[in-house]
């Protein structure tokens, strides 16, 4: 449920999901679990551009699960914290970690059901690139990471690994971004096609907000007078128009 709220723009309601689910995790000492959790209120303190307390929460996930696919994802959440906050020597760190974490024999109950308790090797790949993007000359490493992760989507998941949607078209979003930073305005264009294609039902707010960073490069002086990137950014424009977050807060408040 929280993962649901904050990808529809109710922060505060993830925030306060996340802290219930805290209550009953610590009640039964379940480590994993709290450490899904923290993993999960870093990620909220993420996207609200809180990137210290982002990775302390990350920090303290890793106190909890240290091997295994989730342990690799809260090394890349702090890589991502750290990124933002300007150190890339840690967020490289993090990134090697990642991989040393996913490699180690691990298993447990949350990795069993999968889903949103689970972590793909194409999501591996797109949280680094997303991570190599936010980091000085980071772009080149950050392409590959980017379109290994966008293969690996459009391959499907390998056995016992679930694939997220969001993450795919966050992937296919930051690659356009990461494309058009080293001046390939086609590799952009072909990048962000599967997003723009997507119905309103599936625009969250997190790919909205990531959209921003591509109209930004697409604003620099180099794609200003290009009918193409003109093109592009008209489309996007169009996306934000129409997301499921827009059509949720038009909805009449319930007075019964």
């Amino acid at each position: 449920m929280a993962v649901t709220a904050k990808a529809l723009s109710y922060q505060q309601a993830a925030d306060e999901l996340v802290r219930a689910a805290w209550a009953y995790a610590t009640g039964i000492d379940h480590r994993p679990l709290m450490a899904r959790l923290r993993l999960e209120a870093s990620d909220v303190a993420y996207w609200n551009n809180r990137p210290r307390q982002a990775r302390d929460l990350a920090a303290s996930g890793l106190s909890y699960l240290s091997a295994g696919p989730n342990a690799s994802l809260l090394h890349l959440q702090f890589a991502g914290a750290a990124a933002r906050l300007g150190d890339a020597d840690d967020a490289r760190r993090a990134i090697n970690a990642a991989s040393d974490a996913r490699e180690s024999d691990h298993a447990d109950e949350l990795l069993d059901i999968g889903g949103e308790f689970g972590f793909s090797l194409a999501s591996q790949h797109y949280y680094a690139g997303r991570t190599l993007l936010e980091i000085p000359q980071g772009q080149a490493d950050a392409v590959t990471e980017l379109q290994n992760a966008a293969e690996q989507y459009a391959a499907g998941p390998e056995p016992g690994e679930d694939h997220s949607q969001q993450c795919e078209m966050l992937a296919h979003t930051d690659l356009a971004t990461a494309h058009l930073r080293t001046g390939q305005l086609d590799g952009g264009i072909a990048a962000l096609g599967p997003v723009v294609a997507l119905s309103p039902g599936s625009r969250t707010d997190l790919l909205t907000q990531r959209l921003t960073a591509v109209r930004a490069e697409l604003a620099r002086p180099l794609y200003r007078n290009s009918s193409q990137g003109n093109e592009l950014d008209g489309r996007i424009e169009e996306f934000t128009r129409e997301t499921i977050v827009a059509d949720l807060h038009d909805l009449p408040a319930n007075l019964g």
